[in-house]
């Protein structure tokens, strides 16, 4: 009598690799929403584009947080990639771990530079 430990899990099938599909859609939908509606607001902007007109379009708070929430898209859509990108041509595991933490380690600071400019206008 053979006892079962645990639950096998099969990996691959119909749903494999389903959430990261519609994640990296769904983020792309959001940044492609996005830019168009900056290029609205710069398009009917009035005068030159400076620091003042970018200030301007980025100083409501409701700006803020949709670009916050892009930023967390922009990190989201990279890192499915960039994963995906090193687990199916860098065979050697331990240069895979590095470069997936590599990643993940320039993605965070990218983010964190990006929050710090965007609460400074």
């Amino acid at each position: 009598m053979s006892v079962n430990y645990g639950s096998k899990r099969i990996v691959v099938g119909a749903h494999y690799g389903t959430r990261d599909w519609l994640s990296q859609r769904i983020t792309a939908a959001l940044m492609a929403l996005f830019t168009l509606l900056l290029l609205v607001q710069v398009i009917f902007s009035k005068g030159p584009i400076g620091y003042d007109q970018w200030a301007g379009i980025f100083s409501p708070q409701w700006m803020k947080a949709l670009t916050f929430a892009v930023i967390v898209a922009l990190l989201l859509h990279v890192w499915v990639g960039m994963r995906d990108i090193w687990m199916d041509y860098i065979k050697p595991v331990g240069l895979r771990l590095f470069l997936q933490v590599f990643t993940i380690v320039w993605l965070v600071a990218c983010a964190g530079w990006g929050i710090q400019v965007l609460w400074r206008l």
